[in-house]
């Protein structure tokens, strides 16, 4: 008998499986189960898109691409954030296009971490950041965010982590799961600690584009000084309902974005050929799709919110992204209690607060990118479970 546990990498065999995908599971084997629970896009990709991805295949384009991706996409990138963010970058050497902003927050973490160094991380966040981190041998070092602050990292929680062996700091905003945003003056805080204490910044902000209210979202490339100090991450899952074209990109000072790319072109050698052109188009003409799919998430987030609170379940107003992360300690169970009794209950799936860090026990993510008439029913579910209670 072959003992492969003694073969099997140990950081690898010891990284807990993603809290989010449990629940989606077990719910995928129930009938008639309404899942809040997965941060997908309902909506198809833009119809514009897509052709250029058929024509693409129509046409035979089907080879690799240059290992940074097409020279074409990468302007187009930068043309892009530039428009929006005023933020200049170089095509050929400050661009990475990746599998997904999954792999580019992979590849940044690894190019700058060596074994021992710390990544402050603020949570609730992402359930990637932990484990890509010890994966990369380095030490998470966690910054609790609070409903109070509307879940924004403060300046004073960032400056009380920081020790001599702290190198990056990751920047999750619009997040997932709060839905909490920060603004202008909120990140021209963060910049002054980031300068104060010599640190590189990962800014993740693959929901940019979902920040609603007058005001739209803040890169932190904008603030003054921290270009030299950002790569910053997006891509086209959440921004065009492109999830399984499986696309992303980092930009970033060119010293970081070689590395990455070195890496990038061993373990993936090129993102797929078919999304690129899709992509192309996409930043191109797809400014309306933006706006139209902002509109309908913003009704969802409304009616949600109003509904949450309606219930007595405190649901704090969040500004970004497709979730809202309502508070369940008013029933007295855990979050994980909370999450099982509604599925078996009512039938409706939603994740665990605490599968975004030990700071979201007490709250659930209750994900809004599905119907209204899919959000709708399930509220009413959610509504008569609470009373059963």
């Amino acid at each position: 008998m072959i003992d492969y546990q003694s073969f099997l990498n140990k950081e690898i065999t010891q990284i807990k499986p993603s809290g989010i995908r449990r629940f989606f599971d077990i719910a995928s084997e129930m009938k008639e189960v309404i899942s809040l629970s997965i941060g997908e896009p309902d909506f198809s990709t833009p119809w514009h898109v897509r052709q250029e991805g058929i024509k693409t295949l129509e046409q035979g384009k089907t080879w690799y691409s240059p290992n940074r991706g097409f020279t074409e996409l990468r302007e187009e990138i930068c043309k892009w954030i530039e428009r929006k963010y005023h933020v200049s970058y170089h095509a050929d050497t400050d661009v990475l296009v990746t599998v997904g902003g999954s792999e580019a927050i992979d590849l940044c973490i690894r190019c700058l971490i060596n074994p021992g160094d710390e990544v402050l991380i603020p949570e609730p966040s992402f359930v990637c950041y932990v484990p890509m981190t010890e994966m990369a041998k380095g030490k998470p070092v966690i910054i609790e965010t609070k409903a109070e602050d509307q879940f924004r990292l403060t300046a004073k929680a960032l400056r009380e982590k920081i020790t001599p062996k702290s190198k990056l700091l990751i920047l999750p905003f619009p997040n997932n799961p709060t839905g909490a945003v920060m603004r202008r003056e909120h990140l021209e805080e963060i910049a002054e600690v980031v300068r104060e204490h010599n640190l590189l910044v990962l800014s993740d902000e693959i929901y940019g584009e979902l920040t609603y209210g007058h005001s739209g979202h803040v890169s932190f490339a904008e603030i003054e000084g921290m270009k030299e100090r950002t790569v910053l991450v997006n891509g086209f899952s959440k921004t065009y309902a492109m999830t399984g074209w499986r696309l992303g990109y980092a930009v970033g000072p060119e010293e970081i974005l070689s590395p990455m790319t070195k890496l990038h072109q061993y373990a993936i050698m090129s993102s797929p050929t078919m999304a690129q052109y899709a992509a192309i188009e996409a930043l191109r003409n797809g400014d309306e799709d933006i706006v139209s799919m902002r509109e309908e998430y913003d009704m969802r987030r409304r009616l949600i919110v109003d509904t949450f609170n309606s219930i007595g379940l405190s649901c704090f107003e969040p500004e970004g992204a497709f979730y809202v992360f309502p508070s369940i300690k008013s029933t007295g169970l855990t979050s994980e209690e909370f999450c099982e009794k509604l599925l078996y209950a009512e039938h409706v799936a939603v994740v665990p607060g605490n599968a975004f860090g030990d700071c979201g026990e007490g709250f659930v993510r209750v994900s809004y990118s599905y119907s209204l008439n899919h959000i709708t029913e399930a509220l009413k579910r959610i509504e008569r479970f609470i009373k059963s209670l």
